[in-house]
């Protein structure tokens, strides 16, 4: 039987992937890397560890626990002349195209590869599907081609540079070959603060959905995720981004204390404040202290960038 690696987004697709028959190894890509430092010039190994360190410091896994998760991870991929082929199992959103990114970018810097490459990447939720329907994607399969490994690496190095303008111009270059990628950087730069507002896109609309009266923050999180287009967005992410607006100076959000599972007690409500920034009359950034990693671009108070989505474009602010 052919030796095959199966590279896909996380533990529950590697779950229906099982159970539909889908033959080899697997290694889930365990990383938000939309969230958090993601910077230029270290190695895969070097980048894990403060990918770890990361995501430790969230409270989303014990910090040992996390170091050896990833440690494993990397060395299962530095293992893929072992196997006979490689596939890469990915979607169509953010978080998706960010580890086809890494991943692609990785196999470009080793070349040759003596494994045969071919990635499977559709607009389905791989997690939400059938092992029936799991088990159709097949037909979707095609090889890697030297195209998309350059165009991947092209656009990793940019989403790790410490500006964000290359990878802003990628959206003027040709990014057909991954056909997802322009979706992905568009929906990455939402997140950078709206000039007017000082607020990503994923905290305007949370901010939106509590004004015009729900409470639940499950609920919240519900409404949110049929606002995106592309679902990239997990539970504990959106916690960190409502906590955020909870603990600024002043709160955006008041209520009860979060915890994940959400409560039914649990409320929120907008405040005064919050009012005014949704209407762009207060500007979010003049009462947070700003320190918030965007890939390779550390946001801070002396390198703040925002998104007009009038206009489409980054600014700098200062």
């Amino acid at each position: 039987m052919e030796r095959v690696l199966n590279i896909t987004n996380g533990d529950s697709t590697v779950n229906i992937m099982k159970q539909a028959g889908v033959p080899g190894t697997f290694l889930p890509w365990r990383d938000v890397l939309h969230d958090g430092p993601v910077p230029a010039e270290i190695s895969l190994e070097e980048l894990s560890m403060v990918r770890a360190s990361f995501i430790a410091n969230r409270g989303w896994g014990e910090s040992e626990a996390v170091v050896e998760d990833f440690r494993e991870r990397d060395n299962v991929l530095k293992s893929y002349d072992q196997y006979e082929k490689v596939t890469l199992w990915f979607e169509h959103d953010l978080y998706d195209q960010l580890q086809i990114l890494q991943i692609l970018d990785w196999y470009h810097q080793h070349q040759p590869i003596k494994s045969e490459l071919t990635i499977i990447c559709v607009d389905q939720y791989l997690g939400m599907l059938s092992p029936q329907q799991m088990a159709t994607l097949y037909r979707y399969e095609q090889t890697v081609l030297e195209d998309q490994l350059v165009l991947a690496s092209k656009a990793w190095a940019a989403y790790r540079s410490a500006t964000p303008e290359k990878w802003c111009a990628l959206l003027q270059s040709d990014t057909r070959a991954l056909p997802y990628l322009d979706g992905a950087i568009i929906r990455q730069l939402q997140e950078y603060p709206d000039c007017r507002t000082g607020l990503s896109r994923t905290a305007r609309q949370a901010l939106t959905i509590i004004a015009q009266g729900e409470k639940r923050p499950g609920r919240v999180f519900g409404l949110y995720q049929q606002t995106e287009e592309r679902r990239f967005l997990g539970d504990a992410g959106f916690w960190v981004m409502l906590h955020e607006l909870l603990e600024s100076s002043p709160p955006l959000l008041e209520g009860t204390a979060l915890s994940l599972p959400a409560r039914p007690d649990q409320t929120l409500s907008i405040t005064t404040a919050g009012k005014e920034v949704l209407a762009g009359k207060r500007n979010w950034l003049d009462s947070l202290v700003l320190d918030r990693w965007m890939g390779g671009v550390h946001l801070t108070s002396s390198n703040s960038w925002c998104w007009n989505p009038v206009t489409a474009s980054l600014s700098k602010l200062c």
